[in-house]
């Protein structure tokens, strides 16, 4: 009888303890998540944090590299920043700096692109028939 008991209580025991676990599991993915929406609200950008997969910014960044974006819509882009946008048809944002800028009379910006390592600008990575990024493709600006 006694030793029945103690297998009832070590059960129940253990089912508490699985339900600490998940409940603890289910606290830190949700957290993480608060804090991924947060920083998409605080920073302006729909992926405030980026990681570099090519080689094409270095010396100025390696793959592996994690860069922290913002991206307001108020700030103007300067010529020498470093943007990271998004091209038709590709998943991946690509990571390059400003070279070019070009600003119509209504305030509109249309700019070019380069690599660090690139030899040649990005146009041929755009989609086909665009010549130049404008605001709506950027999804944000390296701050650090």
């Amino acid at each position: 009888g006694a030793a029945m008991d103690l297998f009832g209580d070590l059960r129940r025991m253990n089912k508490r303890q699985l339900y600490y676990q998940v409940l603890n599991f289910a606290m830190i993915v949700s957290s993480a998540l608060m804090i991924w929406k947060g920083l998409i609200v605080i920073t302006g950008s729909e992926s405030p944090i980026v990681v570099v997969l090519s080689g094409s910014m270095e010396p100025a960044f390696h793959r592996g590299d994690l860069l922290f974006l913002t991206n307001f819509h108020d700030d103007p882009i300067r010529a020498g920043e470093i943007v990271v946008f998004k091209v038709e048809g590709r998943d991946i944002p690509i990571v390059h700096r400003v070279i070019k800028i070009h600003e119509k009379e209504n305030g509109n910006i249309k700019f070019l692109t380069k690599g660090d390592n690139n030899e040649v600008d990005d146009r041929g990575l755009y989609k086909e028939g665009q010549n130049w990024l404008e605001k709506k493709d950027v999804v944000g600006r390296a701050r650090g």
